[in-house]
This record gives C-alpha cells, sequence and structure tokens, in this order.
C-alpha cells in the first residue's frame, strides 16, 4: 500500500505541475458545463414572424396581439402582399410567415370559416414543426375565445359541442429542455474529462520515457496500474460534485432523487471511463493519436448513440442494438432518472447492472492488455 500511495503522490504531484492539465482537470469542467448548458437547448422562442394582413380589422388585429402576447412570436415585419414574405423567408429573416385573408374579421363575427395562411421555413424540421404547433395553439385559443365572447353578447347563440383536454405533465411540468439536457451534459462531460485525462497521462509516460524507468523498479504491475487510476478516480469525484453544484445551483435543475445514489451511479461509471482511458492508451503511441482515437470512436458514437441529443426509440431497430454497447447510454438514462423522476434503486437496477458489467469486462481488458505491455 505504501507503494500504491507514493505513485499516487507522484501522479498528483506532476498534475499539479502540468498547468494545462490542472486546467482541464478542475476549470474545464465548469465551462463546458456553463457553455453547453445555455447552447444544448431546444426550445424555440422569439419566433420571427412576417405578416400580411388583408383584413386589417379589429378581429385581425387581436390575433397578432394573441400571437405576440404568448411570449412564442415576434411581429418583426409587415408585407403588403402574400409573396413579399417569401423573401424573409429565402433570407432567413422570419421563421413563420402568417396570411390573413380579406374579410376575415367579418366571417369570423359572422360565425362563418374564416381560413388563415401560415408558412414556415422547413430548413430546420424540428424548429418549424414546434413553430408551428406553437401557432396552432395560439389560433385554438384565439377560436374559443372569440366563440365565447359571441355567447356572451348573444345568450341565444349555442357553442357547438367540444371535447375539453385537461393536459398534466409530470418530473417536468414547464417543458423545459434545459431541465433535460443539463443532466446529459453533466454525463458528457464526466466521460470526455476522466477518459481522457486516463489516457493521456499514460501515454505522456510513453514518449517521456519515464514509464520504462519505473519498469525496472520493484513495483508491481498491479500497483502501478492502481496508483495510475487512483487520483483519476478522485478527480472524477471532485468533477462530479463541481458539476453536480452548478447544474443545481446555477441552472436550478431539480434533483428529486438520491444524492448518495447519484455519486455510487457516478462510481460505476467512472469505472467504465477508466477502463476506456486505459484501453486507448494501450493501443496509443502519442497523445495525438490517443486523442484523435477517443474523438472518433469513443465520443462521436456517444454523442449520438447514447440518447443524448437523438431519442433512441426513434432510431432505426438495427441502430437500437448497437447503442447498447454504448455505456453513456446507460448512465443517460441513471442520471435524468436521478434528476427528473427521483427515481431509486428499484427503477434503475437494470441500467446499473449493465454498466457495471461493461466497466468491470472493459477494465479487466484494459488492465490484461496493459500488463501484458508491462510484461
Amino acid at each position: 500500500m505504501k507503494t500504491i500511495l507514493h505513485i499516487i503522490l507522484k501522479e498528483f504531484w506532476q498534475i499539479r505541475r502540468d498547468k494545462r492539465m490542472l486546467g482541464v482537470t478542475l476549470l474545464a469542467p465548469v465551462f463546458q458545463l456553463l457553455l453547453l448548458g445555455y447552447a444544448a437547448t431546444t426550445d424555440v422562442r422569439s419566433i420571427p414572424m412576417a405578416v400580411c394582413d388583408e383584413d386589417r380589422s379589429a378581429t385581425s388585429r387581436e390575433l397578432l396581439r394573441q400571437f405576440t402576447n404568448s411570449g412564442y412570436f415576434v411581429h418583426a415585419y409587415d408585407v403588403m402582399t402574400p409573396r413579399d414574405i417569401d423573401h424573409y423567408l429565402d433570407d432567413g429573416d422570419a421563421w413563420v410567415g402568417l396570411v390573413i385573408p380579406p374579410e376575415f374579421g367579418t366571417n369570423v363575427l359572422a360565425r362563418r370559416p374564416a381560413p388563415l395562411q401560415l408558412i414556415s421555413d422547413g430548413t430546420n424540421s424540428s424548429t418549424a414543426g414546434i413553430s408551428l404547433g406553437y401557432a396552432g395553439q395560439v389560433v385554438s385559443t384565439f377560436s374559443r375565445s372569440i366563440a365565447l365572447t359571441q355567447i356572451e353578447r348573444r345568450p341565444q347563440l349555442t357553442a357547438p359541442p367540444s371535447v375539453n383536454t385537461e393536459v398534466r405533465v409530470w418530473y417536468n411540468p414547464e417543458l423545459k429542455s434545459r431541465n433535460y439536457m443539463v443532466p446529459g451534459v453533466v454525463a458528457m462531460i464526466l466521460l470526455i474529462i476522466t477518459m481522457t485525462l486516463t489516457s493521456i497521462a499514460i501515454v505522456r509516460e510513453k514518449e517521456s520515457g519515464t514509464l520504462e524507468q519505473l519498469l525496472v523498479t520493484p513495483i508491481k504491475p498491479f500497483q502501478l496500474i492502481i496508483g495510475k487510476l487512483m487520483p483519476f478516480v478522485l478527480i472524477g469525484i471532485a468533477d462530479v460534485t463541481l458539476v453536480l453544484t452548478v447544474a443545481r445551483f446555477w441552472f436550478d435543475v431539480p434533483l428529486r432523487g438520491s444524492v448518495i445514489l447519484l455519486y455510487m451511479m457516478s462510481g460505476v461509471f467512472v469505472l467504465t471511463t477508466l477502463g476506456l482511458g486505459l484501453f486507448i492508451s494501450t493501443i496509443s503511441k502519442t497523445q495525438q493519436q490517443a486523442m484523435m482515437t477517443a474523438q472518433f470512436f469513443i465520443f462521436m458514437p456517444s454523442i449520438f448513440l447514447s440518447g443524448f441529443t437523438f431519442p433512441i426509440q426513434n432510431m432505426p431497430q438495427s441502430i437500437q442494438y448497437v447503442t447498447y454497447v454504448i455505456p453513456l447510454r446507460y448512465f443517460m438514462e441513471i442520471i435524468r432518472g436521478i434528476f427528473l423522476k427521483g427515481d431509486g434503486i428499484a427503477e434503475l437496477w437494470p441500467q446499473g447492472l449493465a454498466l457495471l458489467t461493461f466497466g468491470i469486462i472493459i477494465l479487466t481488458l484494459s488492465i490484461l492488455r496493459f500488463h501484458k505491455r508491462l510484461a
């Protein structure tokens, strides 16, 4: 144990002397979380809208007020003809165009069909779908308010039968995408930091020749491996604490589950990331090669196949099978479940078991390969 302790202290002294490594260890996770926490959002607000109001009645003006008061749309441009909307959509200045035809107000007050035209820029299909959904809600609310006003003024009118839906949203009542994305960013940062530090630190020993110097000492291979990995376990715990603190108190993401369970599951995940970092170090000869290997074979698949950006359920079935070998997939479900749903071990044990199994396998293979290289 004294030998392992000396190796751990040696690693910490080396990290302390390397100012860049110290910055990556402590400052980079917080900086990345602050940056990605604001950037990684699917909320659509302040949608610029070009309006062609050919009616110019009190009713059409009330409809436009409904759009602007919703908080989703900004009445950015007025045009004279519907064809003029094309210019703003082509240039990207407006995302949505609204055409109010002549006699719109007259038809509404006479309880006749009053069509509207909504034009959306479909370049970004996600934004277009959300924008049209918001517009549909505004028009629906406007229609109900007009009908109720007419009934109040003329009691002899009867409203057509309707079905009212009472919507209740669990776990994220305000539908803030930040509450969903920030825990995912925390998991992604933990993967990048711990795996990158582990792989680069060991490869740097190869480049500098100090690894060969360690081999001629009485240090046993398992002592060297434990001494090398333990500092990054402690760094991983420190990074978890930092990013969780920022997520909870800066971004105000609710943490409904157990903090202890979150740390336990994070420890299992760090076990996996350290194994991946150690494995990368065994197949890389330079730090640049280690970074390229991690980026193309670990980071990119994790971003796209873990559920961080795209729902796994929407992927083709064959691709869904591939996601089962992505460790980040399981930790994404764990951290989001603990943060938003307050899930406990009863709900998360399948993901935890899968993550633990994957971590043991990859760490064992990495240690065996590293031990063989040492031999």
